[in-house]
Formats: structure tokens, sequence, C-alpha cells
């Protein structure tokens, strides 16, 4: 894997003044340009695109996944945005000043309007922000308001969960409006990567209207963003959703082409033959049986570079035998009974790096040489001494199994995985295929899985904080194993404080540490986007985080 890496939010962010939010390196995720469209650009044309199912209704708080986010992107517009190499540019704000790591002032731009006409003010930001940190509605990204003042976290009694408090209880002190668009954000403690947190949808600003009826809202959203939905309708579930040209938005963002029409393939092998016939335009997910071929197949329309991508599977607290010390034991156990580097090899043909961390490589203060690591190395013998030690504390009873989407490409590695667990420990394991991601994610989410499930990171933002404090710290909002260890959160606290970059890294490098003795996760490889455009577009360029930048692509007339 080409390592190119985002500047991590440091010092310099909280300059005095007006922010100046820090770029990348420059490579590794240009565009393509075909050349094979040819012709003058039909402006009016419509991409077609792969996607999945929203697991929720629409809503920006309320969506913590990839399907789901990838339309919220296109409809919506926030304070700032991340360009192609993941570096942030102001659009619906004129300013962001950080007087310091505690106290932001935003100030928009005016004349900026939703789809229904109704102005983008500061007043759209603190009441989206305010319902989606209410304790109450209990919004999946609820998480990221944790650091305003007026969000509370108090787990209360460890032995009475109901006693939790976890969100807003009414507006947060910390969002004031000075007038029609400036406000200002007061955190409850310094976080110093904040304001470039500020692009990531839970952030987005909501319409008036969206507080009427926030559910039927969220299946048929107004934004303010280069692209709306295309009447009603457009949203059709299981199938696709289209969306047309927004040409009210003033951004920077705004569309080459006419509309997106994102397409919900039940496998990645029919999105992959109908990019091979030309029938879609653009797709960032090759199958695994053609991962050998792709390259040769599509030539100069074929795509495979570097992306903050982070996969791996989740064993739950939950789970009988994996809690307390026999279920540290059997992780570890678990992770380093099958190799990383065969699989990489022999069923990803090295689209795909080993894990050597929780993070990316993409992302700078990434390191493949944390203490502890040694656990995610393939070491057999190792492996059946740790699993002997807990079968010593609670005999091992029933399978092993880790749970995965069908619809998204999993089951050759799941069955290698599973293949190689049970040759080592002994014991049955196997994989469990669920129809598409919303099904397995909604088990997930409500806590009725009753096995491991495959889990992966596509980041918010540029920053190492967005693949810890969103996935492991307690009651984060996609910690979907329920892991909490007090040390960990202290460290992952003092280093968002820390204004330092590298003391940051010292503390982060440090709660890494605990990850690979917890493993709340079990860290698997890091993921080139893998992906291609057909003969009919040009200007196909892939972002930081996998996504194409579908506003830049262009199709010619006919």
């Amino acid at each position: 894997m080409k390592r190119n890496k985002i500047a991590l939010a440091g010092t310099a962010l909280f300059a005095i003044g007006a922010l100046a939010l820090a770029g990348c390196a420059a490579g590794g995720n240009g565009s393509n340009d075909g050349g094979s469209a040819g012709g003058d650009v039909d402006p009016d044309a419509i991409i077609t695109a792969n996607g999945s199912e929203p697991e929720n209704p629409l809503i920006p708080t309320n969506t913590n996944e990839v399907g789901g986010g990838k339309i919220l992107d296109e409809i919506f517009a926030g304070l700032i945005y991340y360009d192609a190499d993941g570096k942030p540019t102001n659009d619906m704000a004129e300013e962001i000043i950080t007087e310091d790591p505690q106290n932001i002032t935003v100030k928009l731009k005016q004349g900026q309007t939703f789809t229904d006409g109704e102005e983008v003010t500061a007043d759209n930001f603190i009441k989206a922000w305010n319902y989606g940190a209410q304790a109450e509605n209990a919004h999946l990204s609820s998480y990221f308001f944790e650091d305003i003042e007026g969000f509370i976290n108090d787990p209360g009694d460890p032995a009475n969960p109901d006693d939790d408090i976890f969100g807003a209880q009414g507006d947060m002190s910390g969002l004031k409006q000075v007038d029609d668009y400036t406000f200002t954000i007061t955190l409850n403690k310094p976080a110093s990567d904040f304001a470039l947190r500020l692009g990531y949808s839970a952030f987005y600003p909501l319409p008036d209207v969206a507080f009427e009826d926030i559910e039927a809202f969220g299946e048929n959203p107004i934004g303010n963003g280069p692209y709306k939905l295309d009447g009603d309708g457009a949203w059709q579930h299981e199938v696709q959703i289209d969306l047309v040209r927004n040409d009210d938005y003033q951004g920077d963002r705004k569309p080459a082409n006419g509309g997106l029409s994102i397409i919900f393939y039940a496998t990645q092998d029919a999105a992959y033959a109908d990019l091979q016939g030309n029938k879609v335009d653009v797709i960032d997910a090759i199958p695994a049986v053609s991962l050998p071929t792709f390259q040769d197949d599509l030539g100069d329309r074929a795509v495979n570079q570097p992306s903050a991508v982070f996969q791996s599977f989740t064993i739950g607290q939950f789970l009988p035998h994996f809690s307390g010390e026999e279920g540290i034991l059997r992780r570890q156990a678990i992770s380093m009974s099958f190799d990383r580097a065969q699989i990489t090899e022999k069923i990803f043909f090295d689209t795909r790096t080993a894990a050597s961390d929780f993070t990316s490589p993409v992302i700078d203060g990434w390191s493949d040489s944390i203490p502890g690591s040694e656990v995610l190395a393939y070491d057999p013998e190792k492996a059946k001494e740790l699993w002997a030690e807990a079968d010593e504390i609670s005999p091992w009873e029933g399978s092993f199994q880790i749970a995965y989407n069908a619809d998204g490409g999993h089951q050759e590695w799941v069955d290698a995985v599973t293949n190689q667990i049970s040759n080592t420990l002994g014991i049955e394991a196997s994989g469990v295929s669920y129809p598409t991601f919303s099904v397995v994610r909604e088990e997930i989410n409500n806590r009725t899985i009753k096995t491991a499930a495959r889990s992966g990171w596509q980041a918010d933002y540029p920053g190492l904080y967005n693949f810890l404090g969103p996935l492991y710290a307690t009651n984060a909002g996609s910690n979907d194993g329920d892991y909490s260890n007090p040390e960990f959160d202290e460290l992952l606290s003092a280093g968002i404080s820390n204004p330092d970059a590298d003391a940051q890294l010292e503390d982060f490098t440090k709660a890494q540490e605990i990850l690979f003795t917890d493993l709340p996760a079990i860290p698997l490889w890091y993921s080139n986007v893998t992906g291609g455009f057909s003969e009919n577009v040009d200007n196909v360029t892939f972002g930081w985080n996998s996504v194409p930048l579908y506003y830049q692509i262009t199709k010619a007339a006919e």
C-alpha cells in the first residue's frame, strides 16, 4: 500500500483568527480521465453508481453507515467539506474562528438556501445539533456532540445501567446564536480536532420543516447540498435512489452533471457485471472473484488506491465466554489463529494490507510498531495456549461464528478466517450470512446479535481520533461490542484535549496499547478502494475516504 499521509489537526489549528485547516500530501488520490467518453459534455446527464440501502431514514444525526452517509453527503452541505485529498474546505461557513481549543466562532455565508427555499442560518445548525444530541432521541451519531457544553456522559452506577445518562437533557448550553449568520461553540473540555470534524454528516443543518415530522422528513429529506431528491418516490427502497442537480447550491461542489442514481445492488458481482457492460457508470467495490483480473479488464478505468478504511470483526462483550478475563484470552487466541498476510494475498490479491493497528496508514500518526501489536501476528501455538487458559476459567462450548452481509462481498474472507480459526483452535467455526447490510446492522444495533460480526470503519474526517473515539470509547455511537475501559477513555480524553500534536499522539498510542490487550474488535486489514468506471464517463476521482467525487463526473452528449 502506498502511504499518503493526511495531516493531523494540531496546534496550528487553534491560532487566534480565521481557521486555516491543514491539507495533505498530494498524490495517490488523483483523478482518472479515461479519455473514452469524448465529445461535448452533457451537463444534464445522470450518473449511475452502486450503493446500499440505508439502514435508517435519511436523518444526518441518525446515520452512521456508508450506504446512508453516501447519500447524505450529496444532498446536504455542512460548514466544511473534505476534498479528494482530505483537505477541509469551507462550504456553508464563511469563517471558522478558534480563539482556543475550547471556544469556536462560526460565521456563515449569507444567501444559502435549502431546496424548499428556506435560508440556511445559524439556527438551522443549532436546532439540528441539539435535536441529534438529545438523550431521548437516541440518535446513532449523538456521540459527536459529547464535547459540547451541556452534553452529559454519566455512566452512573455500573451495577445499574438503567441510570446511565448519555446525551443532552435540553438544548446544549455550549451552542449560542450571535446573529442570523453567527454562532459560537463552547466545549466542555479542549478538543484539538473539533473544527476538523465539522464536515461530518452529524453536523449538517436541518430546515425547520424537519422538526414537524422527523421520520417523514427522513424518507424524503430536504437538504442544501449539490443534489436533491428527484421528487416523490425518488427513494425506491431496496432498489435505488434518484438525485438531481440542485441549481440553488452555491458552494464549490457544483455538479458537472444533471444528477445521480445510486443503485442498491444485491451483490458486488452484479454491479461489476453492469460496469463491464457499461450499464452503470462508476462503482467503488470489486467482487473478490474479480480482483485478480479487474485491472487488466478495465485498464485505465480501473481504480486501486489507498483509502481511510479499516476492516475488523467485533466480538461483543455481551456474548457468552467473551466477557472479563476469559473474553480477553479468547479474543487474543482468535486474533493469533489466522494468517492475515496470507488472506490479503490469496483472496484480495494485495488490494488489502494486513493491519498493524486500529487506524489507517493514510492518516498522519499511524504506526506499525505499537507495543502489543504482536497479537496480530499468526502464531498458532500461542493461540492454543491462550485458548487453553480461557478454558481453565470456563470450558468452551458451542461454535464460533462471524456474521456478515452477503451484499458486501465478504463470504470469501469470512470462510478463510473461520476455517483457520477452526483448524488452529480445534473448534467449530463458520460464517453466518445475512442478505443485506441493513438487516445485519439492525441486529448489531439492537444487541440481538448472537455471534461475532464483521465490522469496519470508513473515516468521517481525517484524524486518528476518529478511528478510536467513535468505536471504542464508553457509550460511543459505533461501539458495537459495548466495550468500556476507563483507562482507555482517560487516555483518549487527554489526547484529544491536548493541542500539542506530539503529546496527543503519545496518548493515542498508549490508548491503542490497551486496545491490543482487550481487543474490542479484531483488526483484519486496511482496504484500498478498488473500483472502476464505464466507457461513458470522464473526470472520475476517488477521494481519500474511498468515495467517488460524484459531482465532478462528466458524461458525453449523445
